[in-house]
Parts: C-alpha cells; structure tokens; sequence
C-alpha cells in the first residue's frame, strides 16, 4: 500500500473541517467589530438569516444544476428535528442562559458542544472512538477552555444549566444532520440557517431591539453568510467523511483559531494562555491526524443516493458517460476488505 493511499482517507474530510472551523472562528473577532454598532440580539439573527439566504442567492441564482443529491422524503424529518434542535431550541436556550450569567462563564460553557457531539456518537450512535481520539478531543477541548476562561470560578445557576442544555441541543443537531450529510449540504444548511436567524431576529423585535443602518445590516448578512453558512456547508461535508464524532473535535478548534485572528487584526496581545491552549491543541490535532485505523471490515448491502466518484466502494457501471463527481441512486453489495478509513457514511460499523 501507497502511502499516498494510507493517508487517503484524510482528505477531504480534515481539510474540510478545519476551513470550517477557521470560518466560524473568524466569526468572533468579526462579531466583536459589528458589536460596537449592533445589538447582540439582532446581530445573532442577522448572522445566521445572512448565512440562510447567502445559500439560498448561490444556490437558485448562481450555481445551476448541482452534483448534489436533492433531500428525500425520508431526509425531511431528520432536517426538521436538527432545525429543530440545533436552529431554533439552541439559540433560544443560549439566549436565556447568557441573560443570566456572566459572559466568561458562558464562554466556558460552550465548549461543552463539543463533549455533547462526540459523546451523543459514541454512545447513542456507536460511532467507533477509540483512547487516541478520546485523548486529542480531550487536549482540544482543555485548549479551548484554557483560552476562554479568565481565572474566576464558573458559577453553576440556572443560567449555566440553560447553556448546556443548548450545548445538548447543538450536540443533538450535530448527529442528527450525519444521517442527512448525504444530501445538498447547500440546502441543508440553508434552511437550518433561515430556521435560526428567523427564531433570533424575532427575538430580537420582540425586545425592541434598535436596528442597525443598513451598511451595517448588509456587512452582519455577509458575515454570516461566510462565517456561518459556508462554514457549516464545510461541516457537513466533513461529517460525511469523517463521522460526527472526529469532525466536532476538529471543530472544537474554532476559538484558537478566532484568537489568533484577534491578535493579527485586532491588535490582541499574545497571553500565556494562549500559548498553552496552542500546545494543548497541537497535541490533540497530531492525535488525530495520526490516528490509523486499518482493520478488515465488511460492508453490508446498502442502496443510497449521494454525491460520489468512482472509487473503492462505487465500481458500479454506467450506460452513459458522467461526470465526476455525480450522484444517482445506487447499491453497495457486500464485501469485506480492509484500509485505512474513518466512520464516514459507508464506514459505520461497531467493534
């Protein structure tokens, strides 16, 4: 075996994630400029209704036909409860959480999406994780608490409780939209996006929250159309590569990530701390990266539709020529083979 093709199955999945894990960490310190003339509230619908109806402008107006394949019938229901969950309940719990405790802890908290994606996989949808992964998400996630805690004591009220709670919401979401990643993550994540940035922006009105002029209105949109939309676009494409529980730890990067594009454009100073998370993270992503899981499996029959080239596991014919990459729907026969692979949508098996 290659090593071209022993490293294979990280590509394009680690990629992927870690472009969107940099965009929505962009989203901080880009948040924190449009503060300064927006409120917080209106700021959070106009983010994600930007992301929502960014897609919806490139995806009738600018990119045609699509490669994609279109949502089901059975994908519907799976949409609707991580819109559910992840667009409209999350939000909302968060919104209420930081209303009631103070902003650093709620920081803190948030890392707990994290835990609540990879465990949910785990022990919910027997997604295989294995100590070298445990061990990597773990030095991930202590990074990001390093990074966003200010070495006071995190105070566990009602406010806390709320927030994780969005944080199980968020988790719930995560796996959830692995069952659907198969599907135009274009059009997933623009309605998840319109879902959200619908629920806020009424929230928003309902407070009598003062709108912004409209410069700062288009700039909020766009943000959040790259920020948020194309970053989860990314997200579910690495879901179907990597299964939920590796992309939410490379994720999970997204605050170091929003630190160092702080420090290079909002002038913040380089801490301790940041150091320490950088380290801490290295460490976890080198875990990851290295992870080889190689092992003889097999693969039951499947019938499914998705995007797909003719690789290893799609050696079916075709009358006509295609292009690459197409989708239609097709059937896996049974077979039992063995490379390195990560529990990517054909790649689901238990130990």
């Amino acid at each position: 075996m290659s090593n071209d093709h022993k490293h294979s199955h990280l590509w394009p999945g680690v990629p992927l994630a870690l472009c969107s894990a940099a965009l929505f960490g962009a989203s901080a310190p880009i948040s924190k400029l449009l503060l300064n003339s927006i409120d917080p509230f209106v700021l959070a619908g106009l983010l994600y209704f930007g992301a929502g109806f960014g897609l919806a402008i490139y995806r009738f107006v600018f990119s045609g036909s699509s490669n994609e394949a279109s949502l089901s019938r059975k994908d519907w229901p799976w949409l609707a409860l991580a819109t559910l969950s992840g667009g409209v309940i999350g939000p909302v719990l968060l919104l209420f959480g930081l209303s009631r405790i103070d902003a650093s802890s709620g920081a803190l908290l948030l890392n707990l999406e994290a835990l609540a994606t990879m465990g949910i996989a785990w022990l919910i949808f027997k997604e295989n994780v294995d100590r070298r992964l445990l061990i990597g998400a773990a030095a991930i996630l202590a990074g990001a608490i390093i990074l966003t805690w200010n070495g006071h004591g995190l105070t566990l009220n009602i406010g806390a409780l709320w927030i994780a709670s969005a944080c199980l919401a968020w988790g719930i979401d995560n796996n959830l939209t692995r069952n659907i990643a198969a599907s135009d993550p274009v059009m997933i994540a623009m309605i998840k996006g319109l879902a959200a940035g619908s629920v806020n922006l009424t929230i928003a009105f309902w407070l009598a929250s003062p709108m912004p002029p409209a410069t700062f209105i288009v700039a909020a949109a766009f943000v959040g159309f790259l920020c948020v939309g194309v970053s989860l676009v990314f997200f579910i494409h690495a879901l179907r590569h990597l299964g939920t529980a590796r992309t939410g730890a490379y994720f999970s990067l997204a605050p170091f990530i929003g630190a160092l594009l702080s420090i290079a454009f909002l002038a913040d100073q380089v801490s301790i701390e940041l150091v320490l998370a950088g380290v801490l993270m290295g460490f976890g992503l080198w875990l990851h990266l290295t992870e080889s899981h190689l092992h003889d499996h097999e693969h039951e029959a499947i019938e499914h539709d998705h995007a797909h080239t003719h690789d290893q596991h799609h050696e079916h014919k075709h009358n006509e020529l295609v292009n690459e990459p197409h989708s239609h729907s097709h059937k896996h026969t049974p077979m039992r083979h063995a490379h390195p692979h990560y529990p990517d949508m054909h790649h689901r098996h238990t130990h």
